[in-house]
């Protein structure tokens, strides 16, 4: 028998998908695990590679349609397997009947095979638009046709933003026709309360997609972690002179060079030398888990929400190896593509908000880890070294953790350990090579 393939659960929350580009069509041999069709969800966009040999029968969706977990996707044909003869449909002949005197000039042909309806205007094939399910679902409910909107999103997606400025404007009141004045009422209070008004100085929108998952779970971090935040700053200036010398050798090797590598690597070596702060609490069993692993997430930005990928094994890769990941995870993330294998598995995130970054804030820790690194913008300041006051590079940093886990004294130690490496980078030079 052909075989079945349905759609997969694609991730922890996610019930559907949309159809973005089918990489085969009907009747293409393909190979075990390769990438066969591009899903997204409200989460990320994702390849779902064949699950075994052979030939495409049938695509059960279109580019563009929504399908359900669990779903026939595709029916494949495995190599080997003699594909069953088609069943032949029988379609039974309407009963007959004495021909009406004026259809005896028609021909049997033509009274046999009834003429099609003509076509609807709503059955032309709409165009592709690119927008997550959850983007359509707020189209449907707004009832608006989101085939017709323009997307400012990458790529040209079609964002809730779209959807909603497009809605507007298609129910922005018209102008009323002139008319004569009505004669004032006495009666008539002489401050009427405008229900127009009232109605337009709010707007709903529905809390879905990524910004609900990411609602959902600081919900559970602030309600579970018993967080504190430690403030310190770092003189970056002898860091600043490093970097600016290994740029031009990372250019070399097509690699963008940032600060990040640098606090990368340095938390990895304080976690090594503190493993409590590279862990979490198994809460079920009762459990302290210390992780022997150093899977590092970055906090990034992106049009539809705040995500982490995470670079995986971070004390095994070089610095330009965590700059090129860095870069590839940052890309991906923008632009709706990333994994969600990259977004699984970390165990201590850093978040930056680079030249936004402030003096500094208290981030919330990416549950279940117990702590999380917050570094903002450097600037010169004023500062005192050897009883002499210069101007030097320093930057805030912020570690909030769990309390629950981490005392006080052991977080500030714990900053203190990555201030020394930032400060100092040729003691992270063995770590570099």
């Amino acid at each position: 028998m052909p075989f079945e393939f349905r759609l997969p659960d694609i991730g922890e929350g996610i019930h559907e998908g949309e159809i973005v580009k089918w990489l085969v069509k009907e009747g293409d041999i393909v190979r075990e695990d390769q990438p066969m069709v591009e899903v997204m969800t409200d989460k990320a966009t994702v390849e779902i590679p064949a699950p075994r040999a052979g030939k495409i029968l049938k695509l059960n969706a279109k580019e563009g349609e929504t399908v359900k977990v669990g779903s026939v996707l595709v029916i494949i044909e495995e190599l080997g397997e003699a594909k069953p003869e088609p069943k032949r449909e029988v379609v039974e002949a309407p009963p007959q009947r004495e021909p009406e005197p004026v259809a005896a000039a028609v021909s049997t042909t033509a009274t046999a095979v009834a003429a099609p309806p003509p076509p609807s205007p709503t059955a032309a094939p709409a165009q592709r638009v690119l927008a997550t399910p959850a983007t359509r679902k707020l189209a449907r409910e707004l009832g608006v046709d989101i085939s017709q909107i323009r997307g400012t999103g990458p790529g040209g997606r079609v964002t809730d933003e779209d959807v909603r400025r497009f809605a507007d404007a298609r129910t922005a009141p018209q102008p009323p026709p002139p008319s004569p004045a009505p004669t004032p009422s006495p009666a008539a209070p002489a401050f009427a309360p405008s229900a127009v008004v009232t109605d337009r100085r709010e707007e709903r929108i529905p809390l879905r997609g990524i910004r609900k998952r990411i609602a959902e779970h600081m919900h559970q971090s602030k309600t579970t972690a018993a967080h504190f935040t430690y403030v310190d700053e770092v003189d970056m200036t002898e860091l600043i002179q490093m970097r600016e010398q290994m740029k031009p050798l990372a250019e070399q090797k097509g690699v963008k060079l940032t600060y990040l590598p640098f606090i990368v690597k340095a938390s990895v070596a304080a976690l090594k030398e503190m493993p409590i702060l590279n862990a979490s609490i198994d809460e079920a069993k009762g459990e302290i888990v210390i992780k022997k692993y150093y899977n590092i997430g970055i906090a990034t930005a992106t049009d539809e929400g705040l995500i982490v990928p995470v670079i995986k094994d971070a004390d095994r890769k070089s610095l330009l190896e965590i700059a090129m990941e860095i870069e590839r995870l940052a890309k991906a993330a923008r632009e709706g593509k990333v994994a969600l294998s990259d977004l699984q598995g970390g165990t201590f995130t850093i978040t930056s908000l680079g030249a936004l970054g402030g003096l500094f804030a208290t981030p919330i820790i990416n549950y279940p880890e117990v702590a999380i690194l917050g570094i903002h913008e450097i600037k010169k300041r004023p500062v005192v070294r050897d009883d002499q006051i210069v101007i030097r590079d320093i930057m805030y940093v912020s570690l909030s953790f769990d309390h629950r886990l981490i005392d006080g004294d052991v977080g500030a130690r714990f900053c203190k350990k990555i201030i020394s490496y930032l400060e100092n980078p040729k003691l992270l030079f063995l770590e570099l090579v």
